[in-house]
């Protein structure tokens, strides 16, 4: 029995994986300091924040959130739990099935978010926009859906925008 010889980068793909290795790596951090030192949240928390902030009425269930945030319920769960303690989200049960969880952002979770949001944007504008032209913008969103597309084929960000 013989085995398979394995699938070795050639040197542009060797090159681009180190290149998506520190995006991933020094990104998050990038981005997460100025949340932390401003307000004590991370990016994660931010995120959350930041989706309730964009639903419709400020709520959403549990599992649309989880999908829209890129993690686990049981991850969300515990973040919620948190943001909750701090004022910044209420959670209830649905009012038409009662085993749906459902988190809505605050008033306190609004005004925190607003407060926060030109920075961070100014923040991702900075660290990723200026770096691109916009050919270079283009391309990434469309290699981004390629890869989120690997990664989970039924990841929020590939539906179809919803139609006003």
């Amino acid at each position: 029995m013989t085995e398979l010889e394995p699938r070795w980068l050639n040197d542009e793909e060797r090159s681009a994986w180190l290149a998506v290795l520190a995006i991933t790596t020094l990104l998050p951090g990038a981005l997460e300091a100025p949340l932390q030192q401003a307000a004590k949240l991370s990016l994660f928390e931010y995120n959350v924040l930041a989706m309730l902030s964009e639903a419709e009425g400020g709520i959403l269930p549990m599992s649309e959130l989880a999908a829209r945030t890129s993690a686990s319920l049981s991850r969300l769960s515990h973040v919620a739990k948190k943001l909750h303690s701090r004022g910044l989200v209420q959670r209830s049960v649905h009012a038409d099935d009662a085993r749906v969880t459902q988190t809505a952002i605050t008033e306190l979770g609004v005004k925190l978010i607003q407060g926060l949001a030109p920075a961070h944007v100014e923040s991702v504008r900075e660290l990723i926009f200026d770096q691109l032209n916009g050919d270079d913008v283009a391309d990434l969103a469309r290699v981004g859906r390629k890869l989120v597309r690997g990664l989970d084929e039924q990841h929020w960000t590939l539906r179809p925008p919803a139609q006003p």
